[in-house]
């Protein structure tokens, strides 16, 4: 069965349920469900940028030769700006998350509410766009810098004939493509839910609406 089948199914069973509820009853049931959804995804995005924390100071103190690239890479303009950048996102992610959150949780218009909602959907869905780009370049970016730092591995591939130099940018891709995948995976399973559910409750209101 297809997304779009298990979708009318939702549906469908939603409606059901509804059936034995007036609009005043149902707007609140909606209203709680979504906040609550909304509170969700503030709590994940918090956990999110304690694991990313984690991932780059632990390996940092614990490892010698990963603080010594650390300390390399930190002369690199590019390098300052995507770290300085990246938990600028999340901290803006968190933040209009907890927005949402509390203006879902006070409004008391369906309108109000709906927006919120949409408004929600298209902060989750650029928050994971931009993180798909950042794996995008974030392997280039690596592979370049590593040119810049090794000279032994800059001679070697400069001294690549044609047929090589196919394999090594073929290879590049290959791992950039990975990369994307697992975390497109990630964040589709880690958001895609709690999304689904939020564009739920956006429908079934748009039904109260109408």
């Amino acid at each position: 069965m297809d997304e779009l089948e298990l979708l009318k199914k939702d549906w469908n069973r939603s409606e059901t349920s509804y059936t034995n509820y007036s609009e005043a009853e149902i707007y609140p049931m909606i209203k709680k469900k979504s906040s609550s959804i909304v509170k969700t995804l503030f709590y994940i995005s918090i956990a999110e940028m304690v694991f990313w924390i984690l991932i780059n100071v632990v390996p940092y103190y614990l490892s010698s030769n990963y603080r010594k690239e650390i300390e390399e890479l930190s002369h690199h303009t590019w390098y300052i700006l995507l770290t300085v950048s990246g938990y600028f996102i999340i901290a803006g992610f968190i933040w209009f998350l907890y927005k949402s959150y509390t203006t879902i949780s006070v409004t008391d218009s369906a309108k109000k509410l709906m927006e919120s909602i949409l408004r929600t959907r298209k902060i989750v869905k650029y928050y994971v766009i931009y993180n798909l780009f950042l794996a995008f370049i974030s392997i280039p970016l690596s592979f370049y810098l590593m040119l810049q730092e090794d000279q032994q591995l800059a001679t070697e591939v400069s001294n690549m004939n044609s047929g090589q130099m196919a394999i090594l940018i073929a290879l590049i891709t290959a791992v950039t493509g990975l990369f994307i995948f697992v975390f497109w995976i990630f964040y589709r399973i880690l958001y895609g839910i709690l999304l689904k559910r939020l564009n739920r409750n956006y429908q079934e209101l748009k039904k109260l609406e109408d």
